[in-house]
């Protein structure tokens, strides 16, 4: 593979049955383009966390993931409510998922610190009101 492949979905809000579709089929290709499996499971842990915080907290969004030799590169945007304080929300254990998510088991405040543990670069983009952009990067 000389060239970029570019693989684009959209994560329906609120659904916790589909939320998962998005990181399962990146894994799945990247499987079958012969990525090594330390970056699979990289890239497939970082989008779930990031699917899973899309279903949560925004309704949803949509994910454009690149795929190069030497890097995998994913953004994850929403028009959420945005990230009122993003250095509190990168700290392990914090949430703000209510009562009946956490009851299903998620929201446990590892999401974003998990995305930036397993992917080499990220960047979050956010404004009150209109939404959040995730980039993250995982290099191969």
């Amino acid at each position: 593979m000389d060239e970029i492949m570019t693989l684009t979905f959209e994560v329906p809000g609120d659904d916790f049955t589909r939320a998962g579709e998005a990181s399962s089929a990146v894994k799945k290709r990247l499987k079958q383009l012969g990525f090594d499996p330390d970056t699979i499971r990289r890239v497939a842990i970082a989008m779930y966390e990031g699917e899973i915080n899309m279903v949560i907290h925004a309704n949803g969004g949509d994910i454009q993931v690149d795929i190069t030799p030497k890097a995998i590169d994913m953004r994850l945007r929403d028009n959420g409510p945005g990230i009122e304080n993003i250095e509190l929300a990168m700290q392990e254990g914090y949430s703000t998922a209510p009562d009946n998510v956490r009851s299903l088991g998620f929201g446990a405040g590892m999401g974003l610190p998990n995305m930036k543990k397993y992917t080499d670069e990220m960047k979050i983009e956010s404004e009150l009101g209109v939404g959040t952009t995730v980039s993250m990067r995982v290099l191969t």
